[in-house]
């Protein structure tokens, strides 16, 4: 009698289970939720407007012009690409965590900050220098005698791309030995699901390792007396990433980047910081960013950070719609004379 009530029990299970692999590819994509441990289910939703981010990305709406409903922001899970809608309360959570990238306009490179910016007063000369493994950097120097200081300019999630190139060639221009290091082995994205892809086919301690080698390079053929670094977004966060691994390092500037807060790796640089920021970062909330320079003055870091008004994320990339020349121009002054300053 006992076995066959677990027979029984056995059947109902597996009718369970072929019911639900029938029913759930069939549920309504507005009823799904995405399962992140430790954050509330109720805080990310597939819901927009008429239809949700997946039924518009599947009819071929590109991420960034898919709608969300109000109040909610278009994310991209950094896995599989797929577009979600969250409350702004989760959105730097998942950006944070890993879980989530940023959405941005796809990269054209049509425009540059070239017409805005100031060249410095020394031509410069520009090669590409192979310094890790596979990694080919846009090297650009004065063309000059004399020595010089070293710069590691780090790119954005597209790539090192012409924009970077630009910057590294402008910087240049006022004196510096600039090394644009490339993390992703010489590719480039066009798209944020580009970037996204590539962000994912290297490790955290690849791009350490990348970056260490850059600032021997410079070191070993340059001798310059001071070294500093730069990097915008995945860049900015890999320049702060630089500072903490990196005891040779003399400035270091952040624009938009992933920020650490916790004092005890802080604590490990010794140099002056340089932040640029944007209020209506949602990735990188004003929050964030002032516990961060909350944990510099602690350790009694030399710091100055920035958080420009009714700007977003990226607003210093000529590229996107994001945009914002001003408050690109101000930032990059302030950027120089950091820089002079300092190195």
């Amino acid at each position: 009698m006992n076995q066959l009530k677990l027979t029984r029990k056995k059947f109902f299970v597996i009718n369970v289970v072929i019911s639900l692999f029938v029913i759930v590819p069939f549920l309504p994509v507005n009823a799904s939720t995405i399962f992140l441990p430790s954050i509330q289910e109720e805080h990310i939703h597939f819901v927009a407007f008429d239809s949700s981010p997946r039924e518009q990305f599947s009819n071929n709406v590109s991420l960034e012009s898919i709608k969300c409903s109000d109040g909610l922001q278009i994310i991209m899970k950094k896995s599989n690409g797929m577009p979600a809608c969250v409350k702004p309360t989760t959105y730097a959570i998942l950006i944070e965590r890993g879980w989530g990238i940023h959405v941005l306009p796809d990269y054209t490179s049509e425009d540059n900050n070239s017409e805005i910016f100031t060249t410095g007063q020394y031509k410069v000369k520009a090669n590409s220098v192979n310094y890790f493994e596979k990694a080919n950097g846009y090297l650009v120097q004065p063309d000059d005698d004399g020595n010089f200081p070293g710069i590691i300019m780090i790119h954005e999630f597209w790539g090192l791309n012409e924009n970077i190139k630009d910057m590294a060639e402008m910087l240049a221009s006022h004196g510096y030995v600039v090394l644009a290091v490339d993390l992703y082995d010489g590719q480039v994205a066009a798209t944020s699901d580009e970037a996204r892809q590539l962000m994912g086919s290297f490790e955290q301690q690849q791009y350490t390792d990348n970056m260490n080698s850059a600032v021997a390079y410079l070191e070993e053929n340059f001798e310059p007396q001071l070294i500093g670094s730069i990097g915008w977004c995945f860049g900015g966060g890999q320049s702060l990433r630089l500072a903490l691994n990196n005891e040779d390092m003399d400035a270091t500037v952040i624009y938009y980047g992933q920020l650490v807060t916790d004092k005890e790796e802080l604590s490990k640089i010794s140099w002056p910081v340089l932040g640029i920021f944007a209020a209506l970062d949602q990735g990188i909330p004003p929050e964030k960013v002032k516990e961060f320079e909350s944990s510099l003055d602690e350790l009694e870091i030399q710091n100055e950070i920035h958080i420009y008004p009714d700007v977003n994320h990226a607003f210093a990339n000529p590229s996107g719609d994001r945009y914002a020349p001003e408050a690109a121009k101000d930032a990059w002054e302030k950027t120089l004379a950091f820089f002079d300053a300092n190195l």
